[in-house]
């Protein structure tokens, strides 16, 4: 009767598992390196140079809310560990491509944004950055993968 029990609980498992890969690993070392800033950083913005875009599909691969959307990489592509005081905290991509934001902040929330920063540049702004550990990925529309830059500043 266990036997049964147990391969009924297994076959239950399986039935239930999502169909997409869980994709977002942000205890991978970051694509692009990190870094630690603390609130008063300079120079502000910080830029970093990345390749954006990946093989997963944000929208349809991952458990992620649906206003996440672009190419991924299962990696972060950049870590920023920073230490808050009372200015904000921006995240803006730069590229000659439609780039996307995909952030999981120290409070385990996702935040995402495709062309707020205008010129299909992606924009997530935190008014009140909480310290602590934020990963980014920086995602592309298509296929394909694109050069960006990543600017980090505390400059509304």
């Amino acid at each position: 009767m266990n036997k049964i029990l147990g391969a009924c609980a297994l076959a239950m498992t399986i039935v239930v598992t999502p169909h997409f890969a869980l994709a977002q690993d942000a205890s991978l070392n970051a694509n692009f390196g990190s870094v630690r800033l603390s609130s008063g950083f300079t120079p502000d913005p910080h830029r970093v140079s990345i390749t954006a875009g990946g093989s997963i599909d944000a929208y349809e691969d991952t458990p992620l809310p649906q206003a996440c959307i672009g190419m991924i990489s299962d990696a972060p592509d950049y870590e920023v560990t920073y230490s808050a005081d009372s200015l904000p905290l921006v995240f803006r991509t730069l590229s000659s491509v439609d780039t996307t934001l995909i952030i999981n902040g120290p409070d385990g929330s996702w935040y995402c944004d495709d062309d707020s920063y205008g010129d299909l540049d992606a924009e997530v702004r935190f008014n009140r950055p909480q310290s602590g550990t934020y990963d980014v990925w920086v995602g592309t529309f298509g296929g394909s993968t694109a050069a960006a830059t990543l600017l980090i500043t505390e400059t509304p």
